[in-house]
């Protein structure tokens, strides 16, 4: 191979003969190592990604964003042919941004699929939840925060695969007579509990702090056990040490911090606050609302604990359990402070849990 220099100083390459059977020769085994790569590159978009790692994929027309496989074995169709192509007869309720489908899967695994609405998926603020609830449950992991099995964003189809609770959501639950009997003291307890765990996780153990900003009992899933999970990440973020946090009011009406009204800045807090309005509505039955009230004004008078309780309940014979239940109406109401500088820390809350031995 011989060069020369062109005007500009730099070589330029000047073929002979002898060079083309070389070229060729290298060439050939790389147009065909590419098109090997290419073939297995289609196989492995076939068969799904099989890891739980967040990858996103998205492009800018919206094309396949992502989809995980649940050990391997879930699939885009298998979701698909499980609900009908999402017909009404699956339907089993309403999430935040979306519709939620009850899929059985081949393999006889249940699981929850909440599908964004077309209506939803045209605004960006829905896309934007969806995606950020995707990576937030991808990257977290605690027993009692519900748990992602998979999901997909397409331009005509977005949903989440998650585990399925056969009993729907806390406010569900409590709405019904029937349910809400079968909800016993002690159950209620547990769920005040478990929830609490599930925030200290968010808040303390993950890096950094993530604030999930939409606490309520529409966000509390139940298995039929009658065990709690945190769910609808949609409006989660992380907390970044080195900005204000400052945000646009979201969540769910009754369950918002007063503070966010005028500082827009968002932080554990505020998740602590509407962690005591769910710890009261979960004691007694329904939202707390004129209970809340009577707190933020300087008329608030000693509250009998007997006055508060759900009265579909019997009041509770057995003393280990009264104390228990008069100990989350404590923390509740200090959780409830109007000053968050003194709400308890969500980690000093599960904490104190976890020194009572019987809850």
């Amino acid at each position: 191979m011989q060069y020369k220099q062109n005007t500009y100083g730099k070589l330029t390459c000047c073929s002979t003969p002898s060079n083309k059977v070389i070229i060729s020769r290298i060439v050939i085994p790389i147009v065909g190592f590419l098109a090997l790569l290419s073939m297995g590159f289609l196989l492995y978009l076939r068969c799904g990604v099989e890891n739980h790692t967040f990858k996103s994929n998205a492009t800018e027309n919206r094309d396949l964003f992502s989809i995980l496989n649940f050990d391997g074995r879930i699939a885009f169709q298998d979701i698909i042919n499980a609900i009908e192509d999402f017909d009404n007869r699956y339907w089993i309720g309403t999430g935040g941004y979306g519709s939620v489908y009850r899929a059985q899967l081949p393999s006889g695994e249940i699981v929850a699929v909440k599908k964004l609405n077309h209506r939803e998926a045209e605004i960006t603020t829905f896309e934007k939840s969806f995606k950020n609830e995707a990576k937030l449950l991808s990257e977290i992991r605690h027993k009692k925060i519900i748990k992602l099995h998979g999901f997909c964003l397409h331009n005509h189809c977005m949903f989440l695969i998650n585990e399925y609770m056969a009993r729907g959501s806390l406010f569900c639950v409590l709405e019904n007579d029937i349910e809400a009997v079968e909800l016993d003291w002690i159950k209620r307890v547990k769920i005040i509990k478990d929830t609490s765990c599930a925030l200290s996780y968010l808040h303390h153990d993950c890096h950094p702090p993530i604030v999930h900003r939409d606490i309520s009992s529409n966000n509390i899933l139940l298995n039929s056990n009658h065990e709690a999970y945190v769910s609808d990440f949609g409006t989660a973020r992380f907390l970044d040490p080195d900005s204000s946090n400052q945000t646009m009011l979201v969540g769910t009406y009754g369950y918002i911090a007063p503070e966010l009204a005028y500082t827009m800045v968002v932080n554990e807090k505020c998740d602590v606050y509407s962690f005591g309005v769910l710890a009261l509505q979960t004691l007694m039955g329904k939202h707390p609302g004129g209970l809340l009230v009577s707190l933020s004004t300087s008329y608030s008078k000693n509250i009998m604990l007997s006055d508060i309780l759900d009265p579909r309940l019997s009041l509770p014979s057995d003393q280990r359990v009264a104390m228990d239940i008069a100990f989350v109406a404590t923390i509740a109401f200090a959780c409830l402070r109007l000053n968050p500088k003194f709400r308890p820390t969500m980690k000093c809350v599960s904490q104190e849990f976890l020194s009572q031995k019987r809850l």
